[in-house]
């Protein structure tokens, strides 16, 4: 039952991104149209005022690039953290944990100062590198290396290893379900985010998947089945992403270290 609930908005959007816009306001519900209105697509990704699939491959880069940078960015930070021994690491760590409870409204505008002065309005630079680290991450991955067997970078140091060689050549190969797991979870809050997009990208060639969807809602008309079918193109790449690395996801939890 819990199942069905949690699928219905997507059989919602698939339903009336296949219907015509008479059969989506029918008083008369039906469970699927007669005749599903495949020609939509054709409409949806023919039509000049939204760029769908440029704002679809905008989103991939930003997404692809931010989780990748947080993966490499964080994960050093986090074992430098929790592994290398230095007399400020406390101070850093606590001055990391204090990013967090600043609200991101509260960065907001700074942000948007910095990345104007540099010229990086409507320009995919803009949307992806003030989104290359984060506070969270790195603490999930402190914590997740403060549990490693210590062993392991110990056989690494009598070996001739460093703190980089170990961290790249027995760390990370031994940590790829983690890593998984934060990818996951990065690419998704990436290819969610809609407030800084809307903000940077400010024409129609830098608008990622989410500002593209906000044109079809628009207080002058609201372009219902193409709603619909661009919302199901959108959440494609996440289902996927999901169901290929749904897995990690739970073991990503139980690894992290937050137990601690």
């Amino acid at each position: 039952m819990a199942a069905v609930v949690f699928l219905l908005p997507f059989y919602l959007i698939v339903r009336n991104g296949l219907a015509t816009e008479a059969e989506i306001t029918a008083r008369d519900w039906r469970f699927f149209p007669d005749q599903p209105h495949w020609e939509n697509f054709g409409e949806l990704f023919g039509d000049p005022a939204v760029p769908i699939l440029r704002s679809v491959l905008n989103s991939t880069v930003v997404a692809v690039l931010q989780t990748a940078g947080q993966l490499l960015l964080c994960s050093l930070a986090g074992y430098g953290l929790a592994r290398i021994p230095y007399r400020h690491a406390d101070k850093v760590f606590y001055a990391v944990l204090a990013t967090l409870m600043i609200p991101a409204a509260v960065t907001f505008v700074p942000t948007f100062v910095v990345v104007s002065a540099l010229g990086w309005v409507s320009d995919l630079r803009g949307l992806v590198i003030p989104g290359l680290f984060s506070g969270f991450t790195a603490f999930l991955f402190r914590q997740y290396f403060r549990t490693f067997p210590r062993e392991l970078e110990e056989a690494a140091r009598i070996d001739g290893l460093g703190h980089w060689g170990t961290y790249w050549r027995i760390v990370v190969p031994n940590s790829r379900g983690f890593f998984a797991a934060l990818g996951v979870i990065a690419f998704m809050t990436s290819w969610n985010q809609f407030l800084w997009p809307l903000v940077i990208a400010q024409d129609q060639g830098s608008w990622t998947v989410q500002v593209a969807l906000s044109v079809f809602l628009t207080a002058q008309s609201i372009n219902v089945h193409e709603l619909f079918l661009a919302a199901a193109v959108s959440i494609t790449p996440l289902v996927v992403v999901f169901l290929v690395l749904q897995r990690f996801l739970v073991r990503g939890v139980v690894e992290s270290g937050i137990k601690e």
